[in-house]
């Protein structure tokens, strides 16, 4: 009771007099009975920041959506109009100012306007005034609370609102005003946006979405494996680095290091240069589908890629050795060649090389050892990377929005896979002495990603080796499978020794004992969650499930990713959830976005799945809701205080 009444103390310098504490609860009990807001799940990004960007500038088709609702008699050219209008209004103005005459364009701008404010009007009624006021530009709030509010069906009202239309145009702040609103309206179209892992590596753009999302409010992160590298790398892990820096030259995207990042991969450039100069490093050639670049830089970036991949092969070994319990024997797999029959020994058969020039390689000493010039070049990426301030804020944006796993009104959302044995036991993992399986395996991982991260500069910090197991070890939940043959697909031929093996999770998860079991592990309602997870790309046109379990799991990588275009055919998928249903869109590849511009056509390809509440769903019924009751509850008792005299009226 003591430590109660401190609390209603503190509540009551916030609420200082019963007449507040009751309009504050009069306040949100009305909220509570407010709709949902709309939520989208995205998945998979892989530094595809314009693909993302437009799928943020739509709403993943939300605004198109109400534009059909709202305007039903426009015809097809005039909701695109309109749409893209909101989506890039500085570009379509400069558009229509070029191909319009000045009486025609301005015609035009004072349409779009009533148009839009009819929009933000719908938009905004889901949401509570002071919500609506916060999302607002500083700069036209009051004029767009005076037109959203104000009805213009009366005479002398109709005068007053044409009046402040006319006001905007006689100061010349038409464009402006258009620029704005149409931002309101995307920031008020999505009201959570989470993002189900692997925001990095592939795609040459990863630090523009990560600048894209640090600018918004209302943004979760579940981390996927790659960013979990990402994360790696930023912590000073030595080999996390070198597999980052490795897959972005794999994919000829370096300039995302050193154009977006600023850090000078030059000293790597020079080590590659010296010592695989007379390589040709075919099997290291980026894969690019981009027909413009040169021959001679192409061979270049492969020595990098080939260089840095030694490496790292090299740096894994201390961590492999220090930790039996990851179960990664099987990657050491330098110490396995020989150099003079150029064959490596893998199950007791030898294989042959498709690339047995490793210079750097002292194979009768250490082959794991790295050679002056490389621990030179490690030194100084580590460096780089520890004291870059965007990627160090990146990295902090990560962990404070980020984690393992997320429970969010009532469903589950993770990258990958929740560990299973293959009799759908929930698969173990030793950490520090201890075995953890489940939820539980999930946490205490997420709890060292933590540590790791806020010892990054210590010299010391064997948490980071974490950093590497969840990259590639069996029961990583963010990895899902039982090895990653890196190695094998680099230099051997022969494909059955690629082969990675999903963990039984994927095959079992529809399994209805077994999907229950993990709903209870989760405290999750078997008849109204569903998971939510991407990691593996697929395609519903080629025959491939996206919705399992009677739409209880939605996995919903769509491969965003231009590298999986030969995979996929379309650009990715979006969940969305609002208050009437749950319904998966699917994109079409994006190409640029002044070729959307020019044609003024969304690449929203179809609605793939819907499926309707049996009622609405509101506020009331959501984590923040759950939140409002609670607060209601101690203001109730505040109430009650203050009444009973335990508590004085300020």
């Amino acid at each position: 009771m003591p430590y109660e009444n401190k609390y209603l103390e503190l509540l009551s310098k916030e609420f200082p007099t019963v007449q507040q504490a009751s309009s504050e609860i009069i306040n949100l009990s009305a909220i509570l009975n407010l709709p949902k807001g709309t939520e989208i799940f995205i998945t998979d990004i892989h530094g595809e920041y314009d693909a993302f960007n437009h799928y943020l500038k739509n709403a993943s088709g939300i605004i198109k959506e109400k534009i059909d609702l709202i305007f039903p008699d426009l015809n097809a050219e005039e909701k695109n109009r309109l749409a893209f209008f909101i989506y890039y209004p500085t570009d379509m103005l400069n558009k229509y100012q070029a191909k319009l005459a000045q009486p025609e364009f301005e015609s035009l701008l004072r349409q779009t306007l009533f148009r839009m404010i009819s929009l933000s009007r719908h938009i905004a009624t889901k949401y509570t005034k002071s919500k609506v006021q916060k999302t607002l530009p500083e700069e036209f709030a009051y004029v767009i609370i005076e037109l959203l509010y104000e009805s213009n069906s009366h005479e002398d009202k109709e005068r007053y609102y044409d009046a402040i239309v006319d006001a905007i145009f006689s100061t010349q702040r038409e464009k402006k005003f258009i620029v704005q609103i149409s931002r309101f309206i995307r920031n008020l179209a999505i009201d959570q946006l989470h993002i189900v892992g692997d925001i990095f590596d592939r795609g040459p753009k990863p630090h523009l979405v990560m600048e894209k999302l640090i600018k918004k409010s209302n943004v979760d992160i579940q981390w996927g494996n790659h960013d979990i590298c990402f994360l790696g790398a930023a912590c000073g892990s030595e080999v996390m680095l070198a597999n980052v820096i490795r897959i972005a030259a794999r994919y000829n995207n370096l300039d995302c290091f050193e154009d977006g990042y600023g850090i000078n991969i030059l000293p790597l450039a020079r080590f590659a240069y010296k010592y695989y100069q007379n390589d040709p490093c075919t099997l290291f050639l980026p894969r690019v589908d981009n027909p413009d670049y040169e021959e001679e830089e192409l061979n270049f970036v492969a020595k990098i890629h080939k260089a840095i991949s030694v490496i790292q092969f090299k740096l894994e070994k201390r961590i492999v050795e220090s930790h039996p319990e990851f179960g990664l024997e099987d990657r050491l797999l330098l110490e396995r060649i020989d150099p003079i029959s150029k064959t490596i020994a893998i199950a007791g058969k030898n294989h042959p090389l498709l690339d047995s020039n490793f210079p750097t390689v002292d194979f009768n000493d250490d082959p794991y050892k790295l050679i002056p010039e490389e621990q030179e070049v490690v030194d100084h990426l580590t460096q780089l990377f520890l004291h870059n301030e965007m990627l160090q804020n990146h990295a902090k944006y990560l962990i404070q929005k980020g984690s393992m796993y997320l429970k969010y009104n009532n469903n589950l959302l993770f990258h990958a896979a929740i560990p299973l044995t293959e009799t759908g036991d929930f698969l173990s993992q030793k950490i520090d002495g201890q075995a953890w399986s489940g939820r539980d395996l999930l946490d205490i991982l997420d709890q060292k990603i933590r540590q790791a991260y806020l010892n990054r500069y210590a010299k010391n910090n064997p948490d980071k080796d974490y950093f590497m197991m969840l990259w590639q070890g069996r029961t990583s939940p963010l990895f899902g499978k039982d090895t990653m043959k890196t190695f094998e697909r680099y230099f051997l031929k022969d494909k059955s020794l690629h082969k990675e093996t999903n963990n039984p999770y994927y095959c079992l998860r529809t399994d209805e004992n077994i999907l229950k079991r993990i709903y209870k592990e989760f405290d999750l309602d078997y008849e109204r969650s569903k998971i939510i997870n991407g990691h593996v790309p697929l395609d519903i046109t080629k025959g491939d499930e996206v919705i399992l379990a009677d739409k209880k799991i939605y996995s919903i990588d769509g491969g965003m990713s231009k590298q999986y275009s030969g995979q996929t055919s379309f650009g990715g998928y979006s969940l969305i959830s609002d208050s009437h249903a749950y319904f998966l869109v699917s994109h079409e590849r994006f190409d640029t976005y002044m070729a959307l511009i020019r044609d003024e056509k969304d690449i929203i390809t179809i609605t793939r799945s819907e499926e309707i509440n049996t009622r609405r769903t509101y506020l009331f019924d959501t984590d923040r809701g759950e939140a409002i009751k609670e607060r209601i509850a101690d203001l109730y008792k505040l109430l009650e205080a203050y009444r009973n005299g335990i508590i004085r009226e300020k």
